[in-house]
């Protein structure tokens, strides 16, 4: 294909419509713990924006090339008086073909009353009055929005794990909503990795420094890792460590965890901890599990032998 049918076939592709959503819906809710979630699943979020602007809003993010593909508005009484627009705002949208979905947090009174109490803050429609007349107010002014909702989370009864697996159904599209594992190999003479969740000292495990003819090669050659592996305390090692990961790992994934890193060290990041890291990358990927791999201290050393592309 020459440069001219390249550009008549790019002129021809259908540009994709970014996924709009407008969070809303009674304050304390969930809005704030709903767009975090959004936020991990890539989601661009924009708080408290004015309904008036989201039309205009909308045309941006379609103009943009693909560039913003998904996008959210949160939109709540904050507004004031803006917000009596809103309504009619969605319908403006209708009107014109503008797609959107809304998701409406909602929660009981009681419930919302008691997360005032424990944040201390006022309800922004009694800012001077009680909690109860605020949570009336708001209830009115929202109930024609509420209508208009394509889904409604009721968050009364929920743990952040349930209203975090329920977004992930409604709003993760193509994410497949794995939890991301890292492994990462370092040296302990370097320092601790700061963002490890978990970390593995193996400095215990026989080291291939003090055998002349491995010393130079990294813990991805196969004379080093042979070497390592060929140990009873490895092996044992191994085996432990194997039914500690498989035993760990689902239950970070049930308790909602959307990353884990696992840190392996050992004294310069070069064998044992290269090993390691290596065995767990192979076990977890085996399992089905979204994980990368990365050796953080590895060319640091005096490394003469090593394997590309790791």
């Amino acid at each position: 294909m020459n440069e001219k049918e390249t550009a008549l076939s790019a002129k021809n592709v259908e540009p994709v419509k970014p996924r709009f959503v407008i969070v809303t819906g009674m304050s304390g809710g969930g809005k704030t713990e709903a767009c975090r979630v959004l936020e991990d699943l890539g989601y661009f979020c924009v708080d408290n924006l004015p309904p008036i602007f989201i039309p205009k809003f909308h045309e941006l993010c379609e103009s943009s090339g693909g560039h913003v593909s998904k996008v959210v508005l949160v939109v709540d009484t904050r507004s004031r008086d803006f917000f009596d627009q809103f309504i009619h705002v969605l319908e403006d949208m209708d009107r014109n073909e503008q797609p959107f979905e809304m998701l409406f947090m909602d929660a009981a009174d009681e419930t919302i009353i008691r997360r005032y109490k424990e944040t201390r803050r006022r309800h922004p429609l009694a800012p001077n009055s009680r909690i109860t007349d605020g949570i009336a107010k708001e209830r009115a002014r929202l109930d024609p929005v509420r209508n208009k909702a394509t889904y409604i989370i009721n968050t009364t009864t929920l743990k952040k794990v349930q209203l975090k697996e329920k977004i992930h159904k409604l709003f993760a599209g193509n994410d497949n909503g794995l939890m991301n594992i890292d492994i990462l190999s370092f040296g302990f003479k370097f320092g601790m990795p700061l963002d490890a969740d978990m970390v593995l000292d193996v400095r215990f495990l026989p080291n291939p420094f003090y055998i002349p003819d491995l010393r130079h090669k990294s813990g991805q050659v196969k004379e080093v890792a042979e070497y390592i592996a060929s140990k009873p305390v490895t092996q044992e090692f191994v085996k432990r460590l194997d039914a500690l990961v498989d035993f760990l790992v689902p239950q970070y994934i049930k308790e909602g965890k959307s990353q884990l890193v696992i840190a392996v060290g050992c004294t310069g990041g070069m064998h044992r901890s290269v090993f390691i890291a290596r065995h767990l990358y192979d076990l977890l990927k085996a399992r089905g599990h979204q994980v990368k791999l990365e050796h953080r201290d590895l060319m640091k050393n005096d490394v003469w032998e090593h394997v590309d592309g790791e």
